[in-house]
């Protein structure tokens, strides 16, 4: 046995035998921000045999806080971050086999890659991604792990096809938070707490030890000190569409995602949201001015200065992306605002 992982081997939940099955297995690692970023250093610390990251971003000043893998030399080369974590992982271990993949995780791509995928983090920014590998997750049968923060708040649940309720079922009982980075802030203890939850329940599904694995439904607040562990055995639900008697995979269908657009003749991109609902535009307009951002509004719509872009918000969620036609940047400067 390597000597690099002596001091792992020696914990009695893994031994000799679990350092072997974690060699074996292959993980899916769906966004290389903060979470995406801490839990593939601890996994490839800890000697996965494979790791595939996704993500459609690029390394930005405002990540150095918290997303450990990357430099300021990343940010000045306006490093995917997927290229970024590819290097440093590779450098940080050269027994694993670490695949970056720039790009949205679409259900196309979560299908594509399923075949031979043990496990799948989340690590992404927005719950349209989330429901689709939870569609990917129950129709594959690949255990997941969600996990998400803001502020000084985070949260994390084990989900095992078959097993536990979905996160399609939590979303009938659970208020799950709505904030984005953009809009609450964070601080890196919550990143680092959740990382934590997130990467010890993914050693013991890849050591096997399903009877060790946390059934509860875990959330914090670090600077309230507050942890609740509620459990969920209840909350799984005979109708869901995406775990029940007569499951559908809605999140996997075209209909239901995201519509972006380029306007015709213009620089700028068209985003309505699959699921329409009100957008409160004064508290919109509180959060981003309390962060900087130049925010000008009305009744109905709300206008924000983002660098070289400029959104335009109607309470229904539609956006307006003005200086850009790249549809995925555009897609991404949504959901970091609107979760």
């Amino acid at each position: 046995m390597n000597e690099r992982y002596s001091r792992q081997v020696l914990f009695p939940g893994i031994g000799k035998e679990g350092q072997e099955k974690i060699r074996g297995k292959h993980v899916l690692i769906i966004g290389a921000g903060a979470l995406g970023s801490g839990s593939a250093e601890v996994l490839t610390r800890a000697g996965v045999g494979r790791i595939t990251i996704v993500d459609r971003d690029y390394v930005e000043e405002s990540n150095l806080q918290r997303q450990q893998l990357y430099t300021e030399e990343d940010v000045l080369g306006k490093l995917p971050k997927a290229a970024a974590a590819e290097k440093r992982l590779r450098a940080i271990n050269s027994d694993v086999e670490i695949r970056a993949i720039i790009g949205d995780a679409t259900p196309e791509l979560l299908e594509e890659l399923a075949a031979g995928i043990d496990l799948m983090m989340d690590a992404t920014d927005n719950f349209e991604t989330r429901m689709v590998m939870n569609d990917v997750s129950q129709k594959y049968k690949i255990p997941w792990i969600y996990g998400a923060c803001v502020g000084s708040y985070g949260m994390s649940f084990s989900i095992i096809p078959g097993k536990t309720p979905c996160l399609n079922c939590l979303l009938r009982t659970i208020p799950l938070q709505g904030m984005t980075c953009d809009t609450g802030g964070i601080i890196s203890p919550a990143v680092q707490m959740v990382i934590a939850h997130q990467t010890a329940e993914a050693l013991k599904m890849l050591v096997e030890d399903w009877e060790s694995v946390r059934t509860t439904f875990v959330s914090f607040d670090l600077w309230r000190n507050q942890y609740t562990s509620l459990k969920m055995s209840k909350a799984k639900f005979a109708g869901c569409l995406s775990c029940g008697e007569e499951r559908t995979y809605p999140y996997l269908d075209h209909e239901n995602r995201t519509k972006t657009t380029v306007l015709c003749g213009r620089d700028t991109v068209q985003i309505r949201p699959s699921n329409q609902g009100e957008v409160s535009l004064e508290k919109l307009a509180g959060q981003l001015g309390s962060l900087g951002y130049q925010v000008k509004g009305n009744p109905y719509l709300l206008s924000v200065e983002m660098g070289p872009e400029r959104m335009v918000i109607f309470q229904d969620g539609r956006a307006l992306i003005h200086g850009t036609k790249d549809l995925t940047h555009a897609k991404s400067i949504y959901q970091r605002i609107l979760g």
